[in-house]
């Protein structure tokens, strides 16, 4: 499928700009006259005009329609969170076995440095008994809402390109990313805020914008960064003397101008351009709206940990991000990237997991109470693991893309479910092993997205969000 203009298309704009030349330069008809039909009719034709965010329907019947990211950036360590490993306790100290190292190629530290045991104990939870550090007794209080992947896969080895890979599916800069390909293929509900809202916390991500923005597709279908304070949104508030009125006017002017050349040239980006104006209008009101808590019972502040609900922070975004579900946004991203532990590992696992554990599960406690987490997907995850070989000298662990955890809830997952394995040591996959373009069509699939249908033509090629990788994983699947 795909969102521009074909090139006949392209053709007959601009052959009926050339007509219309022709018209005004040999049959005398009164330029003034024709000019202020025109603007009339291209006012009504914009009112109307199609608006590329609006809802289409999946390839097949979805069982999700709506996405929340909690990507926890700087790669959480799966050894300290859900992958608990007694071997690797009782080896701690010692070197790995050699055939554990074959072929083996660190980020940073030498290989053959000595195991460390897991830093912290865990308890296990829920119908199943599923294993949950002592760190994170929220998120194990719903162990049988969420399933746990124990065996992820990545192929980047560094903290931007690993991220990018998660998020679009590729290393390199430059591709749309999967909240970009989403509202592409199913647009978005909300009237008053964009389709795709991005939240950030503690540092932000290594990977930057690249993270979620719209690649080669139009600019429209990117992700919208929310502040935590002053304005949402960069210049959203009018500049002295400019009132409403006028403002609105200069835009009604503004996008007929745009029109017509949309008319003429059919280029994507000046619908998008049309559509971005009269969405940081709207922005205006909806925007402070939202980000306003003040109508939210102590009750819910409580669950979430928010003490204060003017202040940023991961728990806030986590109820930003059921507020814009309710409003119709079709995917929401929080980045917390605060996980990249080198060294100092037992202080800085503690002080994560207490920004994120209460949030993380009061979010996906708060869709079910209220009826959205059957047909809302929502993620857990970071860029990659974390080696059972210390760095750092006592207390630290380097990057590992062989083998990391995630969990995952809602629209059409398996709840209470444990997917994969891996050996003794947390290091290799032993058994069901999920890649990330795995994960990104399984994503897609739920969404009633067929990852090899959902396209874009690129530089004379078709482009997907798996590219020429991935299979769904149907034991994910409920």
């Amino acid at each position: 499928m795909t969102a521009f203009p074909s090139a006949e298309q392209v053709r007959d704009a601009q052959a009926k700009l050339l007509r219309r030349r022709w018209f005004f330069r040999d049959c005398g008809v009164s330029l003034a006259g024709m000019a202020a039909a025109s603007l009339l009719e291209k006012e009504s034709l914009a009112s109307s005009a199609p608006n590329p965010l609006a809802p289409r329907a999946p390839h097949y019947a979805p069982k999700a329609k709506r996405v929340i990211s909690m990507f926890q950036a700087g790669a959480p360590s799966h050894l300290e969170l859900y992958d608990f490993k007694p071997e690797l306790a009782k080896r701690s100290g010692s070197l790995p076995p050699a055939e554990l190292l074959a072929g083996y190629r660190a980020a940073f530290i030498n290989p053959n440095s000595t195991l460390l045991g897991p830093k912290f104990a865990f308890k296990r939870y829920g119908r199943t008994g599923l294993d949950v550090s002592e760190l994170l007794p929220h998120i194990g209080s719903i162990a049988d809402d969420i399933c746990v992947i124990r065996s992820m896969q990545t192929d980047a080895v560094n903290h931007a390109p690993a991220q990018i890979l998660m998020n679009t599916g590729s290393q390199q800069f430059g591709r749309p990313s999967f909240g970009a390909w989403t509202l592409y293929g199913l647009g978005s509900e909300a009237e008053d805020l964009p389709g795709y809202v991005v939240l950030t916390s503690a540092t932000g991500t290594s990977g930057g914008a690249s993270n979620y923005g719209a690649g080669f597709l139009p600019t429209l279908y990117g992700g919208i960064p929310l502040r935590g304070t002053g304005d949402p949104v960069l210049y959203l508030t009018n500049p002295k003397g400019i009132d409403r009125e006028a403002q609105r006017a200069s835009l009604d002017t503004l996008n007929r101008l745009n029109s017509l050349a949309l008319e003429a040239v059919g280029d994507p980006e000046i619908a998008s351009r049309i559509q971005s104006y009269e969405m940081s209008y709207r922005l205006q009101s909806s925007a402070p709206e939202l980000m306003n808590l003040a109508d939210e019972p102590k009750a819910v502040l409580d669950r979430y940990g928010i003490t204060d609900p003017a202040k940023p922070g991961y728990a806030r975004n986590c109820l930003l991000a059921r507020r814009l579900l309710e409003r119709g946004v079709r995917f929401v991203q929080l980045f917390h990237e605060a996980w990249d532990t080198h060294g100092d590992l037992v202080n800085r696992m503690k002080h994560n997991a207490a920004d994120t554990d209460r949030a993380s599960a009061a979010l996906v406690i708060d869709l079910k109470e209220r009826g959205l987490l059957d047909d809302t997907l929502v993620t857990w995850g970071g860029e990659f693991g974390r080696t059972p070989m210390n760095q750092g000298g006592s207390d630290g662990r380097d990057h590992h893309n062989r083998a990391f955890s995630m969990w995952v809830a809602g629209g059409g997952f398996k709840a209470g479910h444990v997917h994969g394995a891996t050996d003794d040591f947390g290091f290799n996959v032993v058994a069901d092993p999920v890649h990330v373009h795995d994960l990104n069509a399984t994503l897609l699939h739920l969404l009633g997205l067929d990852h090899l249908r959902l396209t874009a033509r690129h530089q004379g090629r078709d482009f997907r969000l798996t590219d020429v990788h991935g299979n769904v994983v149907h034991g994910l699947i409920a």
